[in-house]
C-alpha cells in the first residue's frame, strides 16, 4: 500500500483525527499565531503614516491622470486589490502586470499618471526591468517596499515602508504578514485620498450601481412611491368601512384621511389602527374615520433616500409611509413591499 506523507492529500482516518484531541488544538493555536502575527504587522504600520506617506497622497491628489498600481505574484493580487479600491473611491486607477508592461502594456503609463509599484524585497525583476522606461516618462514613482535600501526603494520619488518582522508562515516563505501589511497600507491611502477628495457616499454608489450598496445609496422615495391613483386616501367625513374598501382597492396597508381639497393630510389609518379599533368593538358601519385615525403620523418627503425611509420604518416599527411636499400635501405613498421589490431591503 502506498504511503502518504505530508504533501500527499490526507486520508480519511488522517480528517478523522483532526476532530479532537491535540490535534484540534493544534490547529486552533496555529491558526491564532498566524491572526497575531499578521494584526502585530499591521499594527506596526500606525508608526509609518509620516511625511512619506504625506507626500505620496499629495502625488497621488495631483495626478492628472490615472493610478498606474504594479506588482507580481502575491504582490500583484494585492496591488489589483489596490487599484480596484482606489477607483471605486475617486482616485482613478488600473493594475498592470510588470511582466506585460515589457511587451507593450507600458504604452498603458502617460506622462500624466502616478506609478504605485508594489515589491516586498524591492528587487522584484520585471519591476526593475521597466523602471529605466517609467523614470524616462517623467512620472512620480510611488513604492510600496519591505527594503529600504532596495533598488526599487532608492529609485522611488516616495517610498513607504510596509517592513514585517517576520511573515506568518512558519517557514517564512510564503507572503502572508507582508501582503497584509501592504493591502492596509494601500487601504490608507485609498482612503486618506477619498476624504481629501470629499467622495460621498453617493459617489460612491454611481460606481457600485449594481450592487445592493448602490441601490441602497441612490434610490430615492420619488424614485419608488405610488402616486395618483394609486394613493389611497378617503375624506375626514368617510365612515371607517369606506377607509376599508380603500386600503383594499390599493394593497398599502393604510390611508391618508384628507381635508375637503382632497390634498391636506389631517391623519391616517393603518392596519395597526384597524386592530386596535376591533378590539374595543367598534362598530365599521356607523363610526367616522376621524374618530379612529392617528392625527400625528410619520411622514416622508419625496427627496428622502429609500434607505433613510427603511430606518424610519424599522425604529418606528410601521410598514407603510405616507409622503408629503414642502407645503405639506399629499404626493404619494409607499410600503416595505416597495422597498423589498426595490432590493433596498
Amino acid at each position: 500500500m502506498r504511503r502518504w506523507d505530508r504533501f500527499s492529500r490526507p486520508t480519511q482516518a488522517t480528517l478523522t483525527s483532526l476532530d479532537g484531541g491535540d490535534d484540534a488544538e493544534a490547529l486552533r493555536r496555529l491558526g491564532l499565531a498566524v491572526i497575531t502575527t499578521e494584526a502585530t504587522a499591521v499594527a506596526h504600520l500606525a508608526q509609518r503614516i509620516d511625511d512619506a506617506f504625506v507626500a505620496a497622497c499629495r502625488y497621488l491628489l495631483a495626478c492628472r491622470g490615472r493610478i498606474v498600481v504594479l506588482g507580481i505574484g502575491k504582490s500583484g493580487h494585492i496591488g489589483g486589490k489596490i487599484a480596484a479600491t482606489l477607483a471605486s473611491t475617486g482616485s482613478p486607477a488600473f493594475f498592470v502586470h510588470p511582466g506585460e508592461a515589457s511587451h507593450g502594456d507600458l504604452g498603458m503609463i502617460t506622462a500624466l499618471d502616478v506609478v504605485l509599484a508594489l515589491s516586498n524585497s524591492g528587487d522584484t525583476e520585471e519591476i526593475l526591468t521597466i523602471l529605466p522606461l517609467i523614470k524616462r516618462l517623467g512620472v512620480p514613482l510611488i513604492t510600496l517596499t519591505g527594503n529600504q535600501n532596495s533598488p526599487l526603494a532608492r529609485a522611488a520619488t516616495v517610498n513607504i515602508d510596509v517592513s514585517v518582522e517576520k511573515e506568518a508562515c512558519p517557514l517564512g516563505l510564503a507572503p502572508t504578514a507582508s501582503t497584509t501589511a501592504a493591502l492596509a497600507m494601500g487601504d490608507a491611502l485609498a482612503i486618506s485620498l477619498l476624504e481629501v477628495r470629499g467622495f460621498t457616499a453617493e459617489d460612491f454608489a454611481r460606481s457600485h450601481p449594481g450592487g445592493r450598496l448602490g441601490r441602497r445609496l441612490l434610490l430615492y422615495i420619488k424614485d419608488l412611491m405610488h402616486t395618483g391613483t394609486e394613493i389611497p386616501r378617503v375624506s375626514c367625513e368617510a365612515q371607517l368601512s369606506q377607509a376599508l374598501v380603500e386600503m383594499t382597492r390599493t394593497g398599502l396597508g393604510m390611508t391618508a384621511v384628507v381635508d375637503a381639497s382632497g390634498e391636506r393630510v389631517i391623519g391616517i389609518f393603518t392596519d395597526g389602527d384597524l386592530r386596535r379599533s376591533l378590539d374595543h368593538k367598534v362598530d365599521i358601519h356607523t363610526v367616522g374615520i376621524a374618530e379612529v385615525m392617528t392625527r400625528n403620523f410619520r411622514h416622508v418627503t419625496p427627496d428622502l433616500l429609500a434607505a433613510e425611509a427603511l430606518l424610519l420604518m424599522e425604529t418606528s416599527k410601521i410598514n407603510a409611509l405616507l409622503v408629503l411636499d414642502a407645503s405639506g400635501l399629499l404626493v404619494g405613498a409607499i410600503n416595505m413591499h416597495d422597498l423589498v421589490r426595490a432590493r433596498v431591503v
